[in-house]
């Protein structure tokens, strides 16, 4: 089971270090190689991966209202706060987090239905032991 709220900020930094390169370029075109671009500190995933999971993330966009796609662009991509989204939406930051849990389980429901690995489900995955419901600890009763 993956922790969909990992595979996303990896996708994040994935998109963020695409979407920076899609500016004009100052260097000529001939000096383009000679320079190194600078290295985000933001986890990110692999090509192939972040190819995926945009699929599903466009497939949201089409089916789903606008405003989650918008959300979780702008939480994921541009880090965001939801707090801060709440209020340049002018909205409660539950309203916030719910549309947002909403489109993540939109996103996780996508994955399950494509029944892919992806290359970053070992580093996502939840552990069955705190993904499961431990039963509360019974008290042994003394019988007289």
């Amino acid at each position: 089971m993956r922790n969909i709220q990992k595979v996303l900020e990896r996708w994040g930094g994935w998109a963020a270090r695409d979407y920076n390169n899609l500016g004009w370029t100052p260097v000529a075109a001939g000096f383009k190689s000679l320079i190194v671009a600078p290295r985000s500190r933001r986890l990110d995933c692999c090509d192939a991966d972040g190819l995926i999971i945009d699929a599903c993330i466009c497939r949201l966009r089409k089916v789903r209202q606008a405003g989650e796609y918008d959300l979780l662009i702008a939480h994921y991509v541009y880090g965001a706060s939801k707090r801060t989204l709440a209020r340049i939406l002018k909205q409660d930051e539950k309203t916030v987090r719910v549309q947002l849990q909403v489109a993540e389980g939109f996103i996780d429901g996508c994955l399950s239905m494509l029944d892919t690995r992806l290359e970053m489900d070992d580093s996502v995955e939840v552990s069955a032991n705190n993904a499961a419901i431990r039963p509360l600890p019974v008290k042994k009763m003394m019988m007289w």
